[in-house]
């Protein structure tokens, strides 16, 4: 059935080189280093460390693929629209769909994950408080995506600097423990063979893919062409380095069994090993740099979630409201408070265990879609040598057979929800030119 024909409103160029760089950052900076560096460490050991290394090569490969697709097709969506440009609609609905699923529940984690971490902080053991604050952070979090992308930015960048910061701190006072530990720490490096290194390898390049948000939000990004490839170019290589030195002094310091016990406490990991360092207020410290990330992330993933479902309702896949702008034309305001609404919802489950496998196996799923979509760009279209998209498909399809089998089953069934879906929005919604 043939959709509406009329030009959708489009939302205002905001965003530079620096504030596409530091939305990717606060993107990525947050659970990534904070938590699943520990998690992958439990599945691998002292190797997390080359895990991590191996998460950032998978994740260049897709992110140039991002970058070229984005610089060409610079629209609000993400893989959702590349699908739909260059795969074909049943693919692309597919990854829009599979990012909201994962992307909303990673939300209301990022939220509860806030909360869990500021009561620590006030050293508070009341668990009872946990879900009214991540409920109230979504809130507050959703009125500040509202006011638009603008303000968002200058809020992001400062809730960046005080998580990259005191990520800084960490390393800078964790140096004289890991120089002391490092050669009894490291002895077993690779306890958990090669099935734990890529298992381990799977979870940490989920870890780095908050760079898509870049690509997200290619609609409001200054000179798409050349600013959104550097922005990802610039995001991953920080990142990646940010990833090892932590990775490494963590380990280091206080060696890979005791980080992947933390992951057992209430609070964050680098909290945990924080404390062992010789330096008053470590783990305080940290502690702040836990909750700007988990502030971060919510901010940056609603911003994204609120992006791809307003692409969904310009094509009728969801309902057109969805597609409406602010007067200003810098805000999906009916996307952005229906997926806060979505997000804010699932805090109440009140379930702070993050779904890590069900993320890995759908942005597995999503970027072997982007990597698709880049290889139907013309030669003219290519930033990136061909190549580089084949290894990203290669790896992203190699990755996925470390993840558990159950997983796979529940993304399938969830899938098929969504493709339903489809054929019943369009039905409603679409029209006949």
């Amino acid at each position: 059935m043939a959709k509406q024909t009329q030009q959708p409103q489009r939302l205002q160029r905001e965003l530079g080189v620096f504030g596409a760089t530091m939305m990717g950052l606060g993107s990525i900076v947050g659970t990534g280093v904070f938590v699943s560096i520990a998690i992958a460490t439990g599945v691998t050991g002292a190797s997390v460390v080359l895990a991590v290394m191996m998460g950032a090569g998978v994740a260049v490969f897709n992110g140039l693929s991002s970058a070229q697709l984005a610089a060409n097709h610079p629209v609000s969506g993400g893989t959702y629209e590349y699908g739909y440009e260059y795969l074909n609609p049943w693919l692309g609905f597919a990854a829009g769909w599979m990012y909201l699923l994962a992307k909303s529940a990673s939300a209301a984690t990022a939220a509860l994950g806030f909360a869990g971490y500021l009561l620590n902080a006030v050293g508070s053991n009341s668990a009872a408080w946990a879900v009214p604050l991540a409920f109230g952070v979504v809130a507050v979090v959703t009125g500040l995506v509202l006011s638009g992308i603008r303000r968002s930015n200058i809020v992001n960048i400062a809730i960046v600097s005080i998580t990259i910061g005191t990520l800084a701190f960490f390393v800078m006072s964790g140096l004289p423990s890991a120089a002391t530990n490092a050669n009894a720490n490291f002895q077993n490096f690779f306890d958990g063979g090669v099935t734990g290194l890529l298992n381990a390898a799977a979870l940490m390049f989920v870890a780095y893919t908050g760079y898509g948000r870049i690509a997200t939000l290619g609609e409001e990004v200054q000179a798409p062409r050349t600013t959104i490839p550097r922005a990802i170019i610039i995001t991953l290589v920080f990142t990646m380095m940010l990833y090892i030195l932590v990775a490494a002094v963590a380990i280091a310091s206080t060696g890979a069994d005791f980080l992947a016990n933390t992951t057992e406490g209430a609070a964050a990991p680098l909290e945990i090993v924080a404390a062992t360092f010789d330096v008053p207020g470590s783990a305080l410290i940290l502690a702040v740099g836990a909750i700007t990330a988990m502030l971060g992330v919510l901010l940056n993933l609603i911003l994204g979630l609120s992006r791809v479902l307003l692409a969904m309702g310009r094509r009728a896949d969801m309902p057109p409201a969805t597609a409406r702008l602010n007067e200003s034309g810098t805000t999906p305001t009916v996307a952005v408070v229906v997926m806060g609404t979505v997000v804010a919802g699932l805090t109440l489950l009140g379930d702070v265990n993050v779904t890590w496998s069900f993320s890995a196996v759908a942005v597995l799923l999503y970027y072997s879609l982007t990597n698709l979509s880049a290889l139907q760009l013309t030669e003219e279209e290519r930033l990136f040598p061909r190549w580089v998209s084949i290894a990203g498909l290669v790896t992203c399809f190699f990755l996925t057979f470390w993840v558990s089998t159950q997983i796979y089953l529940v993304v399938l069934g969830l899938l098929a929800v969504g493709l339903a879906a489809k054929v019943l929005m369009n039905r409603i919604f679409a029209t006949d030119t």
